[in-house]
């Protein structure tokens, strides 16, 4: 019972990492703003960028990456660390080896919701690339990387970030699926993708009419005065 109820509480705890809103605290902080009502309203490392500046935004995403990557190696912590106290009995059937990929891939999915769905701001958030990919790194490097390199050709060439996020999304599934993997991390990225490319919705109906934003342009969303989901 009390190793059910310490799992329990790391995957609050791995939410809580996901759900800290760093665009949004970022704008109280530095000019005592809502970013949610300028820009594209969103409170992701791209409106931050055209709000706050390119400083402010290379911090919030550096910070929304190590969330995810925080989420992760505190499930890597927690579990062995558990399993060395008398006093928690872990399941018979389930030996750490086992039980630890799993962990991780519950850890991963509550990082992502918190971010999507941040506790702190009613539910609502961003889409949670910037998290996703911190995620990847933490639990299998190479397709992290592969996945941030993609991003990144994608963004030098278009300079569309919602365009780079959902292709990378793509690229993770593609490398997860190709790579000698455990599993549950395969699920867990397979999950991850397809929720960071539903979380684009918007985005790819702007990209299909040819409106979306480039890197560096106003949001039309801005000019309209609507109010448009973040892009990281």
């Amino acid at each position: 019972m009390v190793f059910w109820i310490a799992s329990v509480i790391g995957l609050v705890i791995a939410y809580l990492f996901g759900s800290t809103p760093t665009g949004y605290l970022a704008g109280k902080l530095l000019k005592g703003i809502d970013i949610r009502e300028h820009g594209s309203k969103s409170i992701g490392a791209t409106n931050v960028l055209r709000t706050l500046g390119k400083w402010p935004a290379l911090v919030v995403l550096l910070v929304d990456v190590l969330k995810g990557a925080g989420a992760i190696v505190f499930a890597c912590w927690l579990y062995p660390w558990l399993y060395t106290l008398p006093s928690v009995t872990p399941p018979a059937e389930l030996d750490l080896q086992t039980l630890l990929p799993w962990a991780v891939c519950l850890a991963g999915l509550a990082a992502l919701l918190g971010h999507g769905r941040s506790i702190w701001l009613n539910f609502t958030g961003g889409k949670s690339a910037a998290t996703g990919l911190g995620v990847l790194l933490a639990m299998s490097w190479p397709v992290g990387l592969g996945t941030a390199v993609i991003f990144g050709i994608v963004l030098a060439v278009f300079r569309i970030v919602s365009l780079g996020s959902m292709l990378a999304a793509l690229a993770a599934i593609t490398l997860i699926c190709g790579l000698e993997q455990p599993l549950p991390y395969r699920l867990l990225v397979v999950a991850g993708g397809i929720y960071v490319i539903m979380r684009h919705r918007a985005n790819i109906q702007r990209l299909l009419a040819g409106t979306e934003p480039r890197l560096g342009q106003s949001s039309p969303g801005a000019k309209a005065g609507s109010k448009m989901e973040s892009q990281i």
